[in-house]
């Protein structure tokens, strides 16, 4: 079992930055792939960026791809998402996941844990 709880979520203006983190309890953390989603309402939850278990390999969508910047501590148990130059259509729940699993991982029907989100709002 593994338990996540996202922070560092907030309110910031068009082409501002922020930094989100996901601390992860239980079990053997460097053993999991580890993802960060986000929902926007009335939308899907969509894959936003994912890394691997040894940070070897990371994965953005191409809506993030330059701005976004995820990586993780182990020693910490810990997985980072640095959003910069961030949009108003950035504004969304940010889900972070955890799926058992030494690849990269970038489907929701994939990750075994969830964590319950931040929210993340850009004014124009």
């Amino acid at each position: 079992q593994v338990q996540l709880v996202e922070s560092g979520g907030g309110l910031v203006q068009a082409g501002g930055s922020l930094r989100l983190s996901c601390l992860a309890s239980g079990r053997a953390f460097s053993s999991y792939a580890m993802g960060w989603f986000r929902q926007a309402p009335g939308k899907v939850r969509e894959f936003v960026a994912a890394i691997s278990w040894s940070a070897g390999d990371t994965h953005y969508a191409d809506s993030v791809k330059g701005r976004f910047t995820i990586s993780r501590d182990n020693t910490r148990n810990t997985v980072y998402l640095q959003m910069n130059s961030l949009k108003p259509e950035d504004t969304a729940v940010y889900y972070c996941a955890a799926d058992y699993s030494f690849g990269i991982v970038t489907t929701t029907e994939q990750y075994d844990y969830w964590g319950q989100g931040t929210q993340v709002t850009v004014s124009s």
